[in-house]
């Protein structure tokens, strides 16, 4: 018990740090309302959980150095250019009036792909999670299904917790002047982390 504590604490730790993911709900909540979000969420929740699986059944394809890793940081680097560039582009485009009253059907899945893929081509989350993998080699299989269960959950509740805080009508009406400015400053990191990993691959 005391070590999934201190699992659970260092995965949920990691989590409280922003990263792509975090920015991506962020934006989508702002942009297009928390429901719709919660389809990133999910889409961010399921590639976690994939990394998950692989890590805990020692697949090698987390190992850095591989050719696989290496192409996935390589596309992972291209597609979070085109998100910070997508939400430099965008900044204070979205009335904020037009957030709750919009049709999220579409929206949604589209947001689900969109989280998919920021989860699944972030090469950090192979990493973290490959780490991880390593604490919990001893334990059986039951105690790595509960490791699994807890990691998938508490990645997609944050998410949720991420996207119905920010994508609240008091608050988005509350701080709207600045939410432009939070989209430039979330573009701008997304392009300076997909610019150190462009640099990182092409040295290694």
């Amino acid at each position: 018990m005391q070590a999934f504590v201190i699992i659970a604490l260092a995965h949920f730790l990691a989590l409280l740090s922003p990263g792509p993911d975090f920015f991506l709900v962020a934006r989508t909540s702002i942009n297009s309302g928390w429901r719709v979000a919660t389809g990133a969420c999910l889409g961010i929740a399921l590639a976690n959980g994939a990394f998950i699986v692989l890590a805990f059944t020692g697949v090698s394809v987390l190992r850095e150095g591989t050719l696989l890793f290496d192409t996935l940081q390589l596309v992972g680097a291209v597609y979070l250019m085109y998100i910070g560039v997508l939400f430099l582009r965008h900044a204070g485009g979205t009335p904020l009036g037009a957030v709750a009253g919009r049709n999220a059907g579409h929206g949604w899945w589209r947001s689900l792909l969109m989280g998919g893929l920021s989860g699944i081509l972030n090469p950090k989350n192979a990493l973290f999670y490959a780490s991880l993998a390593s604490l919990v080699a001893g334990s059986s299989v039951g105690w790595k299904a509960a490791y699994a269960l807890w990691m998938f959950s508490v990645v997609l509740l944050w998410d949720l917790l991420v996207a119905v805080a920010i994508g609240n009508p008091r608050l988005l009406r509350r701080f709207g002047r600045s939410l432009p400015w939070l989209e430039r400053a979330s573009g701008i990191m997304l392009m300076a982390v997909a610019t150190g990993l462009l640099v990182h691959v092409a040295r290694g």
